[in-house]
């Protein structure tokens, strides 16, 4: 038929906004499991606590130090990174982030002194921080407010599954493998490649290169309007910090992340201890402790969904509703025996609840800043939730340096979320 007549234009249109949803999807799949084996870059540190302090002395204050520099890096390449993903394109930049990543943990892995610990997983925080932010930019070029919930939920909910495969793999490597703490870094991070490999091949930055821009329009017909024209960084800056949103967003998910992180990085100290292996208790505490991120990973992808379909994109009440179980579950934990169903069960809610609104707080993104700046307004949030997480690490440290109990965590836990709780009240978006 010739190419001008209505049929065939009708048909051109067809296969358009099928390859459209074809690469919308591969984007989401390639983003995903690029994510899903960040963790394994950052968040193995627990494991090796015992070890490090055996082999050089150090204390659980100076370890906290050391989890703090990577959270502040993480900090502050999120500020930078954010705005970068917006530049030069997310792919680019979670490519070079789990390559520059991978080999801070190696780095890190040759260790022997406290300044030398510092400053190599400060590294690889900031390395680390080229992740998140660009990755969420790359999916906002392709998936729009329509879809937005479910697009986070499941990507925030598999950097959930990336903690449990943070927790398996250091657990395979000290108890099956037998092999010694510096193999963690050595070993685990090895699985980012994987996930940058399938975002090479399988995954386009935007719709524009592949002609599917115009299709890319006519789906997405239900979002917001937002100007053609692309943004220049101090434009996108001042867009984002202008909005007086940010600020209290910023607040709420800096007391959430704080809880979160006290939980991953001091949950496994709290289980295991020096001398798990040769523990005697009816379940052994390293399948004890897994529970903690599997609970995460389910949390977070029930959230963002919930506040889609039940409370119809008001995100703030479904963050509200998690925080205020979060701290109840906290509250009940300490006083749980560590081996023990119970302990398995609470660990798991606690973990559910205290992580599943991070897929709601960052959906909040693209909805109040567009996603023009999507990658900036992620990266200068994550900036504020970080430097709260990595304030966090050192007083928990010393407070259970000073008391002997590392139950102290959930206490200060629930106090965490029932700030962010109150914080997340104000949001209304």
């Amino acid at each position: 038929m010739p190419p001008d007549t209505p049929e065939a234009l009708q048909y051109a249109s067809f296969n358009a906004a099928a390859d459209f949803a074809q690469y919308k999807w591969r984007a989401l799949i390639g983003v995903t499991l690029c994510y899903l084996f960040y963790y394994t870059g950052r968040q193995t540190l627990g494991f090796a606590v015992a070890g490090i302090q055996h082999d050089y002395g150090l204390s659980k204050y100076e370890i906290g130090w050391i989890s703090a520099t990577m959270l502040w890096c993480y900090a502050g390449g999120q500020f930078i990174n954010g705005n970068l993903g917006d530049k030069l394109g997310g792919k680019t930049m979670m490519l070079a982030g789990a390559v520059l990543s991978l080999a801070a943990n190696w780095l890190f892995s040759f260790g022997h002194t406290f300044v030398f610990f510092l400053l190599a997983w400060g590294l690889n925080g900031y390395f680390q921080s080229m992740g998140f932010a660009p990755g969420s930019r790359l999916l906002s070029n392709w998936w729009g407010h329509e879809h937005r919930g479910f697009v986070y939920g499941v990507y925030v909910g598999f950097s959930g599954f990336s903690s449990v495969l943070a927790y398996i793999f250091p657990v395979v490597i000290l108890g099956a493998m037998q092999l010694g703490w510096v193999w963690i870094f050595r070993l685990a991070p090895l699985s980012m490649l994987l996930g940058a490999l399938v975002l090479l091949l399988f995954v386009a930055e935007r719709p524009e290169p592949r002609d599917l821009g115009a299709v890319d329009q006519a789906c997405e017909a239900t979002s917001p309007a937002e100007p053609d024209e692309e943004l220049t960084s101090a434009q996108r800056y001042g867009l984002v910090m202008r909005n007086w949103r940010l600020y209290v967003t910023g607040l709420a998910i800096g007391f959430q992340n704080a809880a979160r992180y006290a939980l991953v990085v001091w949950v496994p100290v709290h289980f295991l201890g020096v001398h798990w292996q040769t523990s005697s208790t009816l379940i052994d505490p390293k399948w004890v402790t897994v529970a903690l991120p599997v609970g995460m990973a389910l949390g977070s992808l029930s959230n963002s969904w919930i506040s889609d379909t039940l409370f119809q994109g008001r995100r703030y009440i479904a963050i509200v509703w998690y925080m205020v179980l979060a701290c109840t579950t906290a509250v009940f934990m300490t006083f749980v025996p560590h081996a023990s169903m119970l302990a398995i069960s609470l660990l798991f809610l606690c973990g559910f609840f205290v992580f599943g609104p991070a897929s709601s707080f960052w959906a909040l993104c693209p909805d109040i800043f567009g996603r023009r700046a999507a990658g900036t307004a992620t990266g200068v949030l994550n900036t504020m939730s970080y430097m709260f997480a990595g304030i966090g690490e050192p007083l928990v440290g010393h407070i259970i340096d000073k008391t002997g109990h590392t139950s102290v965590i959930f206490p200060i836990v629930a106090t965490l979320c029932a700030a962010s709780a109150a914080l997340s009240i104000l949001i209304k978006r």
